[in-house]
């Protein structure tokens, strides 16, 4: 057994974490986004979109 195993098993681990990582996140994002979609379309809207009177 080499030191480049080890070193390429290491690195192809890092890969796969963080292509998983990348992965999940841009999973929980388009959730997120079609969850927003649907309660706006339900008539719940955004504190932040609040008209100039407060209402």
């Amino acid at each position: 057994m080499t030191h480049a195993f080890y070193v390429y098993g290491a690195y192809g681990f890092a890969a796969l974490i963080a292509a998983a990582v990348t992965l999940w996140t841009w999973a929980d994002g388009r959730a997120r986004r079609k969850e927003l979609a649907a309660l706006e379309a339900s008539g719940i809207r955004r504190r932040s979109s609040r008209t100039t009177d407060g209402k």
